[in-house]
C-alpha cells in the first residue's frame, strides 16, 4: 500500500522529493500517512477532498485482495 499511494502522490505534486509515505501495520488494519510539501497540499487533496477521496478508494480496492481495512491519513 505504501508503494500504490506514493507513485500517486508523486505523480500529482511539484515537489515529489517531498513526498514521505509511513506505513503502520495492525492485525486487521493498515494506517498509510502521506506527507507533502506544504505548497503542494491543495493538488493531493483537491477541490472538496476529491482527490483524496480518489486516492483512498483505489487503495481501499487495492486492500480488498488482503482483506485489511486500510486509512490513508493525509498529514501537514
Amino acid at each position: 500500500m505504501k508503494e500504490l499511494v506514493e507513485v500517486i502522490a508523486k505523480s500529482l505534486v511539484d515537489l515529489p522529493d517531498e513526498v514521505v509515505v509511513t506505513e503502520t501495520k495492525n492485525e486487521k488494519s493498515i494506517v498509510v500517512e502521506l506527507r507533502v510539501a506544504q505548497s503542494d497540499m491543495g493538488k493531493v487533496i483537491g477541490k472538496q477532498g476529491r482527490i483524496a477521496k480518489a486516492i483512498r478508494s483505489v487503495v481501499k480496492a487495492a486492500a480488498s485482495k488482503e482483506d485489511k481495512k486500510v486509512i490513508v491519513e493525509i498529514m501537514q
